[in-house]
């Protein structure tokens, strides 16, 4: 049997992009979703049959009952959060238990690391990065300094004593910090969720993957967040503590890079993005505010809104070529509809007033150069095939194509897993 390739998803943007609505649609073309990074500081929503859903840790082929759900190594969970996240979709007649393996060497989000992310972001002041607090940073900070719990320590007999060793650690680190917390308040739940995960199956997911491949099994790598936010390649400091790059897939479930098939890259016909950090085309006149309300831009987790601006095409090509994407997914045209003029970032104006079509170093007070196009002023949630895309809409693809050298395969026209367009090429 002819050994498979594996398949990655991912945001190329600033996260936010649509991910899990996608995961979601292409699920029917594979027997595995794995996600390879990230914890419960990124939502995925997906919404059908009326009803809404936002994932954190579980990947987004769950609503598929006969799919196999990968937590891979590469995530950091928190077992109170798992616990509601899992139960809330028992809730709705998601049988978990049949579809969901949890990988041993994900590591673990002690209370005590989001107290540590609280303590660590105020102390910042007005540097502060504006993380969600849910403990990613400090989880994933441990796992670097070798001082990390993971899901198989769950099983060891000494489990106590190495969460003991932790999280007096952690405390030594509060009270220099001057940070006033109280553990009654969260460990209990925690400790809960603790017993809750045990009724899982945990496994070696690079073993676990790598023999799914050799039985000739479709696997399907979820990624979190969006490229933008890596913490090597993304708008740096203010960027997310794990790889979300397609080579994090390969760290992220022990596979290795010549097994990567199909890259899948999710974009936003415009531009969102959530906390501090750079973000040269954003908008702060009403078309930004349209953009805003018409797209619904609230994080899916934290519900802080979302900042609004045109497509950066600067930033996309470079998120292409690092990621090796060979097919893009266009996501919420339909918040475009009511435009008349629809812009592009092409290129950046630095701050020596030298203009590049690369990503630099530092985006920080770099001033976007915009190609204009008509809009297609048309609704197109309402349309069930490309051929019925207006004139101007299709120029808009077609630009993005040339400019991206790479093909728009699927596009969103609504938030329904329905409103999805597969393109003839």
């Amino acid at each position: 049997m002819e050994e498979r390739k594996i398949d990655v998803l991912l945001g190329l943007q600033w996260g936010d992009e649509g991910k899990g609505k996608v995961v979601d649609v292409l699920t029917p073309r594979y027997d595995v979703v794995a996600r390879f990074q990230g914890g419960p500081n990124a939502g995925h929503t997906l919404k059908f049959d009326g009803k809404k859903f936002v994932l954190k840790s579980i990947p987004s082929g769950v609503f598929q009952g006969d799919k196999v759900n990968v937590i891979g190594n590469g995530m950091v969970l928190d077992a109170a959060l798992f616990k509601a996240e899992a139960e809330a979709l028992e809730n709705a007649g998601i049988n978990l238990k049949d579809r969901l393996v949890l990988s041993k060497k994900a590591h673990l989000i002690l209370p005590t690391h989001r107290l540590l992310d609280s303590a660590i972001e105020a102390s910042k002041g007005k540097s502060k990065v504006g993380t969600t607090g849910r403990g990613i940073g400090p989880t994933y900070t441990d796992k670097v300094a070798r001082t990390g719990i993971r899901v198989g320590d769950l099983l060891d007999p000494n489990f106590e004593e190495k969460y003991a060793a932790a999280k007096a650690l952690h405390e030594r680190t509060l009270k220099s910090l001057d940070f006033e917390y109280d553990l009654s308040l969260t460990e209990p739940a925690w400790r809960e969720g603790i017993e809750y995960m045990k009724q899982f199956t945990f496994v070696d997911s690079e073993h676990y993957v790598n023999n799914l491949l050799k039985e000739g099994k479709s696997v399907l790598c979820e990624g979190a967040q969006g490229t933008m936010l890596d913490i090597d390649f993304g708008s740096y400091p203010f960027v997310t503590s794990s790889n979300t790059v397609c080579a994090g897939a390969c760290t992220g479930l022990g596979i290795a890079p010549n097994k990567i098939g199909r890259v899948f890259g999710i974009m936003k016909a415009y531009c969102t993005r959530v906390g501090s950090g750079p973000f040269p085309t954003e908008l702060f006149d009403a078309d930004g505010e349209a953009m805003s309300d018409r797209g619904a831009e609230f994080g899916a987790v934290t519900g802080r809104r979302r900042r609004c601006g045109w497509v950066d095409l600067v930033a996309l090509k470079y998120a292409v070529q690092l990621n090796g994407v060979t097919d893009l997914i266009l996501m919420k045209s339909d918040v475009l509809d009511t435009f008349k003029t629809i812009k592009a970032c092409v290129a950046y104006k630095l701050p020596d007033g030298t203009e590049t079509n690369e990503f630099p170093f530092d985006c920080e007070g770099v001033e976007p150069i915009y190609a204009e196009f008509p809009g297609w002023q048309t609704e197109l949630p309402e349309m069930k095939s490309e051929d019925e895309f207006p004139e101007e809409f299709n120029s808009y693809i077609s630009f993005l194509e040339e400019y991206l050298e790479t093909p728009v395969s699927i596009i969103s026209v609504g938030p329904d897993r329905s409103q999805t367009i597969v393109r003839n090429r």
